[in-house]
């Protein structure tokens, strides 16, 4: 799991520095539901033997799943082991994980120790729905013992194959609002494809990346304002930074993400929550007047990937949001997270 998403200084700068190369610098050449806290369970419903339907997996099999995952994921990041960490994660969440382990030689070692430090899920609300739901996932709610004053975080477990693995976590920025849960205490998924006043969870990712790539023209009018979307905004407006300034310009498209899955939950007041993947590139180019003259020297994290000076340097992020729709309002983002996963 991506360690630095949990930490609040980083999280608050967390596009600035992950949606852009802030430290490419230019060079001139010669042209070159239920709940547990800290891990005693707290049943959330009492089932009748004879009438109650099944969960996809009882919370004690949940809690099992979710142990299992923070005593590897723990192992993993203290020997940036990608390939042991992927016995326990995949999707959006495990290419940011295996991203953060390529850079590694380029964090400083405070944020190094910080991510090698093992931490846990306490508070555990477990989100299961009912076996005959047609979900093949179950969540839960929780908050991070990395650092307890941050806001909750809700962690998608899915089965891959025939293993529950994490593939998607993202902490919020503001309180998750109830997640409706019925009678016989399971959660109720939601259709991504389906509409929840101005847009369905699954054309989140779409309408977002505007935000990016024109400075939220369309998206600003769609979402409504959080931290979430000042901070994209604030991306495009800074642009390629003082080093390039005059030189190169910037550009973002959106992608489809690597892993395109979208979790959905409905909540008690009629809305839903959902958890989307998105992504997008990210290309600075010399001004033509410059080509013949200059060339950009990538940044660190870039150099991991490709460390040639050349005229234009493109940029892949994957990332991964929270976001709550209600009927009646403008949908919220507000939990966002992107990695740099390669560059060229």
């Amino acid at each position: 799991m991506s360690r630095l998403a949990a930490l609040p200084p980083r999280r608050l700068r967390r596009l600035t520095v992950l949606a852009i190369g802030v430290t490419t610098a230019l060079t001139l050449t010669a042209c070159g539901t239920g709940t547990d806290n800290g891990g005693a369970d707290t049943p959330t419903r009492s089932a009748s033997p004879t009438s109650a339907p099944r969960g996809l997996l009882t919370q004690e099999e949940a809690k099992k799943v979710v142990d299992n995952y923070e005593a590897v994921n723990n192992r993993a990041n203290a020997s940036q082991d990608a390939k042991l960490l992927g016995t326990v994660e995949a999707g959006q969440i495990h290419a940011q994980s295996t991203a953060d382990f390529e850079q590694w030689e380029t964090w400083s070692e405070k944020d190094q120790k910080y991510y090698e430090t093992a931490f846990f899920y306490r508070d555990r609300e477990y989100l299961i729905p009912a076996a005959d739901s047609g979900a093949t996932w179950f969540a839960i709610k929780a908050h991070s013992s990395a650092d307890p004053k941050a806001g909750s975080v809700l962690v998608i477990f899915d089965k891959v194959g025939s293993t529950y693995k994490v593939v998607m976590t993202v902490y919020a920025d503001e309180p998750i609002p109830k997640i409706a849960v019925d009678k016989h205490g399971y959660v109720t998924p939601a259709d991504p494809s389906q509409k929840v006043g101005a847009l369905a969870p699954d054309q989140l990712s779409k309408s977002y990346e505007d935000f990016f790539e024109t400075g939220g023209k369309t998206a600003a009018q769609t979402f409504a304002a959080t931290e979430s979307t000042k901070g994209s905004t604030d991306v495009y407006k800074e642009g390629v930074g003082d080093d390039l300034e005059g030189y190169a310009t910037e550009r973002f498209f959106a992608k489809e993400p690597a892993h395109p899955k979208v979790y959905a939950l409905k909540l008690e007041n009629g809305g839903v929550v959902a958890l989307f993947p998105t992504a997008h590139t990210s290309e600075v180019m010399l001004k033509p007047r410059y080509l013949s003259s200059f060339d950009i020297t990538p940044g660190p994290k870039e150099s991991v990937y490709n460390s040639t000076r050349r005229d234009v340097v493109t940029d892949d992020f994957e990332g991964q949001a929270l976001a709550v729709l209600n009927p009646k309002a403008k949908p919220r983002v507000t939990g966002i997270e992107y990695r740099m996963v390669d560059s060229r």
